[in-house]
């Protein structure tokens, strides 16, 4: 019941945030959506570790890599592609098509790529105040997450 609650205030902070759309979330670039879908995925990724582990800033900090680095970011997009609207698959596209002028190092250029495009859906349905999707897709994304967990602990 805590739980949802608190979702439901993220949800609003998060519509408040958003409501004030300057132009067409289609004029932006996919370096503009991935920009601000980092920053919210963030968000929603450490609410969620909070909320359910009591647990050191050190291995809160550790489960988050497990949905915030690049190699993650790509294999969670090739598991919602078929959940995707074609919308949707158009901003990734669009994200993992954009013109990279580097990438981190350790990581391979086409999981940067496919990280680019899944940040940037997540400030394309944000600023288009798609929380609902948004929100969504998150769920989903947990359970990914939790999914590939159970199976590397039981290998």
């Amino acid at each position: 019941m805590e739980e949802n609650k608190l979702m439901h205030t993220d949800e609003e902070l998060m519509k408040k945030a958003s409501e004030t759309k300057s132009k067409n979330t289609y004029m932006y670039s996919p370096a503009q959506l991935a920009y601000a879908g980092d920053a919210v995925y963030e968000m929603l990724v450490r609410s969620h570790i909070i909320r359910k582990n009591d647990i050191n800033v050190n291995r809160m900090h550790r489960q988050a890599v497990k949905f915030v680095k690049a190699k993650a970011q790509a294999y969670i997009v090739s598991q919602l592609e078929d959940e995707l609207t074609d919308d949707e698959k158009t901003i990734v596209k669009r994200g993992r098509n954009a013109k990279v002028t580097s990438s981190p190092k350790n990581v391979e250029l086409m999981d940067y790529r496919y990280a680019t495009g899944f940040e940037a859906l997540f400030g394309y349905l944000y600023l288009n105040g798609q929380l609902e999707r948004l929100m969504e897709l998150f769920e989903k994304i947990i359970d990914i997450i939790e999914e590939k967990d159970d199976k590397n602990e039981n290998n």
